[in-house]
């Protein structure tokens, strides 16, 4: 099998998996398979409960390590992917890859099973090319069921695994789909942070004609949740966007239109730059609702789900070397951003690793019908080969 099949039968094999989260479907045995014949250590942690269901299921990880000492240059990644939705509405079947109108078309097509496969084949064309980088630093593969789901036995699990060994990333490439006009115009070095809350507010349940035999918990709250959804919270700097609020859900009364309910639910999540804390939006928040219910009846409690503060890579090696890369396969300019929603690099980087997000063009991910533009999967595993070269070869 040449060297340009190689990758495009490996695409496919992930593809055709249907690794619902957290299922890996067998997409890492696959991946195993042809790293262990390139001289990587593949080792598989698997965490949570093998007999549960749902958020404490068992996840399966891949650890994948070639080459001698620092640098390290990792590329993480997940097998994982969101539910398909009703496949009589896809053009195409969404686990049968498809290639059509200039489209690989299914699901993970973009987000992210072709960057694996960018990334392995390239990975096999360097060693082939450059079988003495063993000697100037390793490449290592973080690989993950669980990015899609709760992130909980994923990547935060195989990080704190390597930590407690002493072991190190020093640059970390994540496949995500960051691209949005076109290949490489945009690359994401950090993110926001996400805090989300739901809150519980408990009243009195009456009768809606009785009202003074009732505390509504609907009408306590609403003043707090307008002051909070007006409230700026900061101005963003240079690199981030303000911090913003949205409140997602609102759920509280009986079904009847005559009953004043005990109690209403409001999930809301912040957004948040550099330029705020964890604790200080909790302490912004909790002033407003202890303003508010200081003097009604109704009580209410918050709890409270960091799923990540914010990072950013300034501009260092690792930037330069994607840069560079993209410069010399596509001559596009790229543009830095931490825009979008969170990924896998919030738990690497409290590593000290410099973290990049590169991939294909993010426009249909998650949507029915995904798909990724065929000449862009060549050009990408070009990228990362640039990308591997500038970080150990220089």
């Amino acid at each position: 099998m040449s060297y340009e099949q190689a990758p495009r039968e490996l695409r496919i094999s992930l593809l055709k998996r249907p690794s619902v989260t957290p299922d890996d479907a067998g997409c890492q045995d696959v991946l195993i398979e042809r790293l262990e014949k390139l001289g990587f250590a593949c080792e598989t942690l698997l965490f949570g409960d093998a007999n549960a269901i749902g958020t404490e299921a068992q996840v399966k990880n891949l650890w994948a390590k070639w080459g001698k000492g620092s640098p390290v240059l990792c590329f993480a990644g997940h097998t994982d992917v969101v539910p398909t939705g009703d496949a009589k509405n896809w053009t195409y079947p969404p686990f049968e890859p498809t290639v059509a109108d200039g489209y690989l078309w299914g699901r993970v097509s973009a987000d992210m099973k072709t960057a694996i496969a960018a990334f392995v084949g390239e990975v096999e064309n360097f060693i082939a090319k450059h079988p003495e980088a063993e000697q100037n630093g390793s490449i290592a593969l973080l690989i993950t069921s669980d990015e899609e789901g709760p992130s909980k036995y994923g990547t935060v699990k195989v990080v704190e695994t390597l930590q407690a060994r002493g072991e190190t990333i020093d640059y970390c490439l994540v496949g995500e789909p960051s691209s949005t006009d076109k290949l490489g115009d945009v690359i994401k070095n950090g993110r926001r942070g996400s805090l989300g809350a739901i809150l519980k507010v408990t009243g009195k349940q009456g009768h809606v004609a009785y009202p003074h035999l009732a505390v509504n918990p609907i009408h306590a709250v609403m003043g707090a949740l307008a002051e909070l959804s007006a409230t700026e919270w900061d101005n963003g700097n240079d690199h981030f966007p303000a911090t913003t609020m949205q409140i997602s859900n609102i759920n509280g009364g009986t079904g009847a239109n005559n009953v004043i309910p005990e109690t209403v639910e409001v999930v809301f999540n912040f957004r948040f730059s550099t330029e705020t804390t964890e604790a200080e939006l909790k302490a912004k928040t909790h002033a407003i609702f202890d303003k508010h219910f200081r003097n009604n009846k109704a009580d209410y409690a918050i709890d409270w789900k960091l799923s990540g503060n914010p990072f950013l890579t300034t501009e260092g090696k690792l930037v330069e070397a994607c840069q560079s890369a993209i410069k010399a396969v596509t001559g596009a300019e790229t543009e830095l951003s931490t825009s979008g929603g969170t990924s896998d690099g919030r738990f690497i980087a409290p590593m000290g690793s410099q973290v990049v997000e590169l991939g294909v063009r993010n426009a249909t991910i998650h949507q029915v019908d995904e798909k990724v533009e065929v000449d862009d999967l060549g050009k990408l595993a070009q990228i990362y080969e640039g990308v591997i070269e500038g970080i150990l070869i220089g």
